[in-house]
């Protein structure tokens, strides 16, 4: 069951002359080729990343078609392949156009494979068609709000070239989609530059295999040469970047014919085995650039710390002690103290050197004409520092002037902001502990086996499994994990794949079956051929599914966006006013003047106010509460087996009200099975089942394979060689025609059976009645245009269905189901699981209209399915969701997977959604309140009535602490639990407790 979950089964034979692999089923892993999205396989056109090569279209002459079935069994055999795009067969004509991508087939594998399902090939036509959108990933540094993304972002966009421009401020990272005819990355990065940011490549979305290796040894520029030449000898080398100052290699290569495993070995041949090499992960950068930016601000909080507290001793606590108070009170020169003096040279470290951050940020944001949190920062504290300053130099020009400083407000403000920034980076980085978690599912090493050219094993080694190429041969030992995907070709044993596909039980594996990397060996010893290694892998690009969808926005960030774009303007405003408020209103005796404080004047208190609005005010918070609920979100849902595909199907999902469910693999099991057979001729069992297995053994239907199961056991032989079908055709939603020996065949409904103007008799009505009442399907069989049978199959209900149903009506979710099965089948599965309203004999396209009925009468819909059929309706949908059992198309489809394959995962996603969204509206009460509130008690509203006023230094505070709390508040998520309804899951009298 697990198997059919997530993989399609590995065609493959150790002892066959060519492997041919079927690319695995995984959640968001198409058949598509790395790089190659649904959107672009489907004609659509979406963010893609686009293959090396782009993509080609030949054409093969096919010598020895006979029919439509001849023509069938080429097709499925070209798009068995890796690579293929598409496939299309004309058997009149005797062609086949085959759509591919060259780095993972060639045209002579094409040809090779038609002529191994018994056909003459021989290719006519190369068209090539290349493709014109990348998609490049870069990590930016140095962004502190929503200013600086949106500032970055509008940057991006403005280049020639550039399509689309995403920029994320909880990840530091930007996706941009451009045409490389128009613009390179490199340029992109430069773009990034000019802004004032760094930025550093991920990835150019080239598609292609690309390592960076470190060398190490007695490197000199000629080493570095024969580096590059030995490594240019290899086969499958496409390019070479060689940095003779940083002793790095980058190394872009074909998959299939090298890997980084032979590149280490040649480094480590070259200059009498000197050099050595290692290979750097993909992350490996990103988390280095984590770790250092933690580190900065902890040091920096630490040297500031050193600095501010003599100043604060100094300015609070010193001048109330006798005796040091009068030593801080000795004039140096004419008024000027020595406290004045200590407090000025404490202060000015902090505020130009540990605060220099500060002015480069504002310089790099004034410089693009907007402004961020650093512009805020860097005028207020420059407001104090300087106007303390010119207090104490006119205190040394001075007989008669008393200096009241506030060097101790600068410097504790940048304290406490740098406070703020170390423990904001580390809680963001929190939000991202699920990524770390799934990649650390990986083994770090792996036990490689040596064949010589007989294809003996003479050796094995252990090596790192990054270093896993194509084709390697691994050992998995009892218990351990297994280090990539592949399959078996050596021993049996039971495989815990609960981690991936969330299958409890451990699944048997034995020679020939596929194997996921990351998932453990539970008993016997398996040899596994590598076929999906690094970024192809299923766990790579679960691990990329939860990225993308973490870069991505919700719709209600744009409100957030918005505000930000206008905020620092007018809290400098709003600071500017409150200051001249103050001022002028003790100027013209507007207040009395025991208001102001015993240590300073009219202007001092009046500039007080107008920092402590200045610093107070926090655009970070705002631009922080929706992505980092979102990153938390999305994680813990891919940690409870739903992938989310980002802000904006979380945002969908939280408001769904009605959910339309498939029946077919979504309800029931998916795995029909037959229940009974009538014959209404006189025939045996045997011969009707050899004709009508004959016909649908050509139909990739689960109706059609349950057919031919059944009729496996009436099979006088173990292999099964169906009688040949001639003129075969499937009529979606209705059945199949063909002609099998000397009888024209038509198998399925009753809609089929009228269409083709066969009369269906009272008997067979009867029949057919009496297994809808039992919620089972009945399919007609007819020969030479009589109905002679008649089978009954029934496709269980899935485990909980009725309770998911009943939990969805207490959540005030309504249920409907639309199937393609007959009203009599529909209506008896739909009673059972308790949903009243139903549409059946739906096709594809009814599906869809049915859901964009629903949404016409205000209904927020979710659908949930897991066919081909069901794409339309998917996307069609408010919030798609997906099996994970079902076909790639659906999953490519769907906004959300539920990895699991577990109706219950549905209230889970639903549930997971609202909890994720009532955090992201609590962050943004809190971070709109804050300054709602704040700014006014910082301008000092309560003064009058209360003489409370808020200093800078406890402002500034303030301000810190309101982005660290909007964090704190997201990783809050990290908490969440199933719904108590789902805790004791009552399973046909077994209960499940969590």
């Amino acid at each position: 069951m697990a198997s059919r979950r997530f993989l399609m089964s590995c065609f493959l034979a150790e002892d066959s002359s060519r492997e041919l692999s079927a690319r695995p089923r995984y959640p968001s892993m198409p058949r598509y080729p790395k790089g190659v999205a649904k959107e672009e396989a489907m004609g659509t056109g979406n963010d893609v990343e686009a293959p090396p090569e782009g993509r080609r279209t030949v054409t093969f002459s096919v010598y020895g078609m006979a029919c439509s079935a001849c023509a069938g069994s080429v097709e499925k055999a070209i798009k068995r392949l890796p690579g293929i795009h598409n496939a299309a067969v004309d058997v009149l004509n005797n062609r086949a156009q085959v759509i591919f991508y060259p780095n993972f087939v060639s045209e002579d594998q094409i040809r090779e494979t038609v002529e191994d399902a018994g056909f003459e090939a021989a290719l006519i036509q190369d068209d090539v068609k290349e493709l014109t959108t990348l998609t490049c990933r870069l990590h930016i540094k140095g962004m502190t709000c929503t200013s600086c993304s949106s500032t970055v972002e509008s940057a991006l966009q403005s280049i020639p070239g550039v399509q689309k421009a995403v920029v994320a401020l909880a990840t530091e990272e930007a996706e941009i989609r451009y045409d490389p005819k128009l613009v390179s990355a490199d340029q992109l990065i430069k773009g990034v530059d000019d802004t004032g940011f760094e930025a550093i490549l991920i990835t150019a979305g080239e598609g292609r295999n690309k390592i960076q290796l470190k060398i190490e040894g007695a490197c000199t520029e000629r080493s570095i040469r024969m580096v590059e030449s030995s490594l240019q000898a290899l086969p499958g080398i496409e390019e070479i970047v060689t940095d003779p100052v940083l002793h790095t290699v980058s190394v872009s290569y074909k998959p299939d014919q090298t890997g980084p495993r032979n590149f280490i070995e040649v480094i480590q041949s070259i200059d009498s085995g000197r050099l050595s090499a290692t290979i750097y992960s993909e992350g490996g950068g990103r988390e280095l650039h984590k770790r250092e930016e933690i580190r900065q601000y902890y040091h920096s909080f630490l040297w500031s710390l050193l600095f501010t507290v003599p100043v604060f001793l100094f300015s609070m606590v010193f001048m109330y002690i006798p005796g040091i108070n009068h030593a801080l009170d000795f004039k140096v020169v004419n008024m000027l103290s020595i406290g004045e003096l200590l407090r000025w040279i404490l202060s000015t470290p902090v505020q130009f050197i540990i605060g220099r951050r500060f002015y480069t940020g504002s310089y790099k944001a004034l410089r693009h004409r907007s402004a961020n949190m650093d512009v805020l920062i860097a005028l207020g504290t420059n407001a104090a520092y300087f106007y303390s300053v010119y207090s104490v130099l006119r205190a040394a020009t001075s007989r008669d002037f008393e200096s009241n400083d506030f060097f101790e407000t600068s410097s504790m403000l940048i304290s406490f902001i740098l406070l703020g920034k170390y423990l904001e980076v580390l809680a963001k980085g929190k939000t991202s502990e699920a990524i770390a978690k799934l990649m650390d599912l990986a083994p770090e090493t792996a036990v490689l086996m040596i064949h010589n050219e007989d294809g003996n094993i003479v050796s094995e080694r252990e090596i790192d499994s990054r270093l896993i190429q194509h084709n390697d041969v691994i050992k998995v030992m009892p218990g351990a994990k297994v280090a990539c995907d592949g399959f078996v070709i050596c021993g049996q044993s039971y495989v815990n794949e609960s981690m991936i596909t969330g299958e409890a039980r451990p699944v048997a594996k034995r020679k020939g079956d596929s194997v996921i990397g990351g998932t453990v060996n539970e008993n016997g010893m398996l040899h596994v051929r590598a076929t999906h290694v690094g970024s192809e892998s299923a766990l790579s690009q679960i691990v990329r599914l939860v990225e993308s969808a973490q870069m991505a926005k919700a719709p209600v960030q744009k409100y957030a966006d918005r505000i930000s774009k206008y905020f620092v303007p007018l809290v400098i405003i709003l600071s500017l006013l409150t200051w001249l408020a103050w001022f002028l209103v003790g100027k013209y005796n507007g207040y009395p003047k025991s208001w102001i404080p015993a240590s300073m004047d009219g202007f001092q208190l009046a500039l007080q106010f107008g920092i402590s609005v200045m610093v107070i005010a926090c655009p970070c918070a705002l631009g922080l509460a929706t992505p980092t609920a979102v990153m938390v979100g999305t994680g813990v849902g891919a940690s409870q087996g739903v992938l989310i595909k980002g802000g904006q199907a979380l945002e969908s999902a939280h408001k769904v009200n009605c959910i339309v469910f498939d029946k077919t693999g979504t309800l029931t099991t998916g795995k029909p099975v037959v229940i009974s057979t009538r014959l209404l001729k006189n025939m045996g069992f045997r011969d009707f089942y050899e004709y009508v297995a004959a016909a649908e053994a050509n139909s990739e239907h689960p109706l059609a394979k349950a057919i031919v199961e059944y009729a496996r056991k009436f099979a006088v032989e173990e292999i099964y060689n169906w009688p040949e079908a001639r003129n075969f055709e499937s009529i979606t939603g209705q059945g199949v025609k063909a002609i099998v020996g000397n009888k024209e065949l038509i198998v399925g409904n009753k809609s089929l059976m009228q269409d083709s103007g066969i009369e269906i008799q009272d008997q067979a009505s009867e029949l057919l009645k009496e297994a809808e009442e039992m919620a089972q399907t009945g399919i007609l069989v007819a020969m030479n245009q009589e109905i002679v049978g008649v089978i009954a199959i029934s496709d269980p209900l899935k485990p909980g269905a009725q309770d998911v149903i009943n939990i969805l009506k207490s959540m005030d979710v309504r249920s409907i189901m639309v199937t393609g099965d007959n009203w009599g089948t529909a209506k008896a599965i739909a009673k059972e699981v308790g949903i009243d309203t139903i549409a059946a004999e739906a096709k594809p396209g009814d599906k869809a209209e049915k859901v964009k009925e629903l949404q016409m009468t205000g209904l927020t819909v979710a659908m949930v399915g897991d066919g081909i059929n069901d794409s339309p309706a998917l996307v069609s949908a408010d919030v798609g969701m997906a099996i994970g059992a079902g076909t790639d198309i659906a999953i490519e489809a769907a906004d959300i997977v539920l990895m699991k394959s577990n109706l219950e995962d549905v209230i889970t996603a639903i549930d997971l959604s609202r909890k994720t969204f009532s955090r992201i509206r609590m962050n943004y009460m809190w971070a709109l309140g804050y300054n709602i509130i704040g700014i006014p008690i910082a301008a000092g509203v309560l003064f009058p009535s209360t003489r409370f006023r808020l200093p800078p230094w406890v402002a500034g505070a303030a301000m810190a602490a309101s982005s660290v709390s909007v964090v704190m508040c997201s990783l809050l998520l990290k908490n969440y639990k199933r719904p108590k309804k789902l805790e004791t899951f009552q399973i046909k009298g077994v209960v499940m407790v969590e």
